[in-house]
């Protein structure tokens, strides 16, 4: 009996809470909806099997990343360290702004502009500082603004603002600038790149390939090493209001020095990066990642493994000799060197099996003699098999000698 008592009062209980909970059914399902239940992580996705990935050497690829398309070389000597799809097309982004930033490196260097120089503020670019869909460095319509800090505001908050407002200065008009970074396209021998615009905005007919991209960026820091003064920024402040750089790969990773990132919802999240350590120099395209997360994971990715298994190689002077003879001239000796910067790329560990050799092609040379004369070339060796051949030509000029001085000479070397 007393069983059954507590059975009926366990049954009842239950009742009475079954009662509660069905009526605060929709106050739980508001609970449950502003707290719904956390996304599983993101899994990788690689967009290519790693068969289809190419890696200098012809080494295994160490991973697919969860990318469209990605591109990395050895700044110093251009090898290809890591690549796939890498020709294939997609909207660039604000990557756009990396040709806007080099025409006006361009006009810098040229004297057509100082960082000094200001620029009034069109309806056109403030338009941009007040739509909040678009990044921008928040430019007043009329404001004079110093082409420095225009030059900040591009790269480091990324302001389309700031991409018109330079675009329209140097341009007259953005059609006409974009004519303008088409020509520079076309020049620097950018074949699978066409802008529509100086911020990168999504247009029909626009397009990049992470290829390109790298491209662009080599010739960049080539001819404007100063670029990385604006693209290593960690944080830009104009009229009271701090931004991040948008690269936010440079906040935790101080070998990374730049350059852009991109992103529009038809091609994903872009990631152009710089990085440099212990003497070597990368550069980097990560295209159509699906986050901002994943373009600075998958970038990192790409950068740490390229730091732990390459070295960029540079003979030591000592493999070269420092002058060779010159006759008839009004110096006795030129100075000789490698034609450029002499550097290639070896897996980390090979540098020990490197030998190099110089031959010469000619015992001296007659004067006058001009800057970049062929003296011969240095041969690199790797386990004894050639891998590079490096140009040596003459550093300095030398003036042919008077009469005078000639058979002076003459007569020295007859003796």
């Amino acid at each position: 009996m007393g069983v059954r008592k507590k059975t009926i009062s366990t049954s009842i209980a239950f009742a009475v809470i079954a009662f509660v909970a069905a009526s605060f059914t929709p106050a739980f399902a508001i609970v449950i909806h502003r707290h719904p239940v956390a996304p599983k992580a993101h899994e990788d996705a690689p967009a290519v099997p790693l068969t289809a990935i190419r890696v200098l050497g012809d080494r295994p690829a160490p991973f697919a990343l969860d990318a469209r398309a990605a591109y990395m070389i050895d700044a110093d000597t251009g090898a290809v360290l890591y690549a796939y799809n890498e020709h294939n097309k997609m909207q660039p982004a604000s990557l756009a702004k990396i040709m806007t930033f080099y025409l006006a490196l361009d006009a810098l260097k040229a004297g057509k502009i100082t960082p000094s120089t200001d620029v009034t503020i069109s309806e056109n670019a403030w338009r941009l500082s007040m739509n909040d869909t678009v990044s921008r460095m928040f430019l007043g319509v009329g404001q004079k603004v110093a082409v420095n800090d225009l030059l900040f505001g591009l790269m480091v908050s990324s302001g389309n603002d700031a991409a018109v407002a330079l675009a329209e200065y140097l341009g007259s008009t953005t059609d006409a600038f974009t004519t303008m970074m088409n020509d520079k396209a076309g020049a620097i021998g950018l074949k699978e790149t066409h802008f529509d615009n100086p911020d990168g905005l999504p247009a029909e007919g626009e397009f990049t390939t992470a290829s390109d991209m790298v491209a662009l960026a080599h010739s960049l820091v080539r001819h404007h090493p100063e670029a990385l003064k604006y693209t290593s920024a960690k944080e830009f402040t104009f009229d009271k209001i701090s931004q991040p750089n948008f690269n936010k790969l440079l906040l935790h990773d101080p070998r990374v020095n730049g350059i852009k990132t991109g992103h529009v919802d038809e091609a994903g999240y872009h990631l152009v990066a710089s990085a440099s350590s212990n003497g070597m120099n990368l550069l980097s395209a990560v295209l159509g990642a699906p986050s901002e997360a994943r373009r600075v994971t998958e970038s990192e990715k790409l950068i740490e493994w390229a730091f732990r298994t390459f070295v960029s190689y540079k003979p030591g002077r000592k493999s070269v000799p420092a002058v060779i003879p010159v006759h008839d001239g009004v110096a006795e000796t030129v100075a000789i060197g490698p034609n450029g910067d002499a550097a290639f790329t070896l897996g980390r560990g090979e540098e020990t099996k490197v030998t190099v050799q110089f031959e010469p092609s000619v015992r001296y040379l007659e004067a006058p003699v001009q800057v970049g004369t062929p003296v011969g070339d240095l041969t690199v060796l790797l386990n004894g098999k050639p891998q590079a051949t490096i140009p040596i030509v003459s550093k300095g000029a030398v003036e042919r000698a008077g009469f005078f001085g000639r058979m002076r000479q003459k007569f020295g070397r007859m003796l």
